[in-house]
């Protein structure tokens, strides 16, 4: 019998059943991946991508769908300047494309409706990946602990799954969305503005009341300031959660 490492480890063929746009430069891509053996929000895949020379790219991308009982699942995969792999997923792939993939991968950052204290989440751009997969999870289970996003993006367009998240928030069930803007915001914005700082976070209710689980996700920089700034208002850095990206932007 095959243990879950040993699942998760295998290569799988997946094939792109669904491609559509989240932004200008952003797009989601679902596969159809037999025997997939589960998943938890907060994890990632890997994908091989092999050339005709043999030239091979690998790259992890986090997994944007919630855990479903069928084979189905999504990744959000943001242009990255000179990225091969990210060039290729945007550009090239076409519905019906078969993709090396493995996974999940990944337990430190996943998060299980099983066990909700409440939430709060900081992400950064396309650091939103991971979190929406905790958001959509939370939803299907019903789960009514309070939970606060915070998400930082440069400008309004570059918001990804901005409708959904509105969705989600109008639901009444104890979420709470706010964007921040830091470069301009357009005639009658009401979120924030700017970058993620302390000040910011006390006023958005990002206090340390209660044990919440706090998930922070995005470029290196930022997630080590949010760190800080959470630490410095009194959050216990044991209950920060973070997950990060280098330069490349291609681990998600």
């Amino acid at each position: 019998m095959i243990d879950a490492a040993e699942a998760s480890a295998q290569w799988r063929i997946g094939t792109v059943t669904a491609i559509w746009s989240e932004t200008s430069a952003v797009k989601t891509i679902a596969f159809d991946v037999p025997d997939w053996p589960g998943h938890l929000p907060g994890q990632h895949l890997d994908i091989r991508l092999t050339a005709a020379d043999g030239y091979v790219a690998q790259r992890s991308y986090s997994i944007a769908s919630a855990p479903e009982r069928t084979n189905t699942i999504q990744i959000t995969v943001a242009a990255v300047p000179d990225g091969e792999a990210s060039e290729f997923l945007l550009e090239e792939l076409r519905i019906g494309d078969r993709i090396e993939l493995r996974g999940p991968i990944g337990r430190y950052f996943a998060w299980s409706p099983d066990h909700d204290h409440g939430l709060l989440l900081v992400a950064g751009g396309s650091g939103i990946v991971p979190l929406m997969a905790i958001l959509r999870t939370r939803a299907a289970a019903g789960a009514v602990e309070p939970a606060r996003l915070l998400y930082s993006s440069r400008t309004v367009d570059q918001i990804i799954y901005r409708d959904e998240l509105d969705t989600l928030a109008a639901r009444g069930d104890g979420l709470t969305v706010t964007q921040t803007l830091t470069r301009g915001a357009p005639p009658g914005w009401t979120g924030e503005r700017g970058r993620i700082g302390r000040i910011m976070l006390k006023r958005q209710g990002f206090a340390p009341d209660g044990r919440p689980d706090i998930y922070v996700c995005g470029p290196t920089a930022f997630v080590e300031t949010v760190a800080e700034h959470l630490t410095a208002i009194g959050h216990a850095p044991g209950r920060i959660r973070t997950e990060r990206f280098g330069p490349s932007g291609e681990f998600r």
